[in-house]
Order: C-alpha cells, then structure tokens, then sequence
C-alpha cells in the first residue's frame, strides 16, 4: 500500500483560519495585537496562501481560537478532525467557557 505524503493547501488553511478569526468575532487587529505582530500583512497573505503561518504562530492562534493545531491545518490526509465542528461538542464548549467566566 502506497502512502501518500501529508501535505498542507496553504490555502484552504488560510481560508480556514480567516472563517475560525470571523465565526469568534475576532478581527484582523485582534490576531496582530495577540500575536504582537508589527503589520498585519502577513495575515492576509495567510487568507490568501501566498504563506503560512510560523510554527509559533499557529501554536498561539490555537490558544486564541480554543482549537487544536491540527483544526486549524487543512492538508490531503484521509484523517478529518470532525469532532470540533460537531454540533454537541461546540454545545459543550461553549458551556465550558461560560464556566470559565464565571468562575474567573
């Protein structure tokens, strides 16, 4: 059995992150300022897939958006994370992060 070689669509991947940054009601200032970013031209160039983000900024964006790296990576692997876009899991979360809230 041939394997083929994981790769990842830059973009879809960039394509992905700019619907999580809009479906969280972040903007692109919001990703800059957490990611202490002096321009933000390198997100667009992420939405658009003339590049990806560094190894560190997709760790941080993970944090940001709540989500596991590889939610955030669209590539030709057969394994599809699809746990996090069920809709009971999102149900659960966002009862998790309304915990969060209140016991903060």
């Amino acid at each position: 059995m041939k394997r083929t070689y994981p790769v990842v669509d830059m973009v879809k991947t960039g394509q992905n992150i700019k619907r999580i940054m809009q479906a969280r009601g972040l903007t692109v200032k919001d990703i800059q300022e957490f990611l202490e970013l002096g321009t933000p031209q390198g997100i667009y160039h992420w939405f658009d897939g003339r590049s990806m983000p560094t190894l560190d900024n997709l760790y941080a964006l993970s944090e940001l958006f709540r989500l596991p790296v590889d939610a955030l990576l669209i590539g030709n692997r057969k394994y599809v994370c699809t746990a996090y876009w069920d809709p009971m899991y999102r149900r659960l979360y966002a009862y998790y992060e309304r915990l969060l809230a209140m016991a903060a």
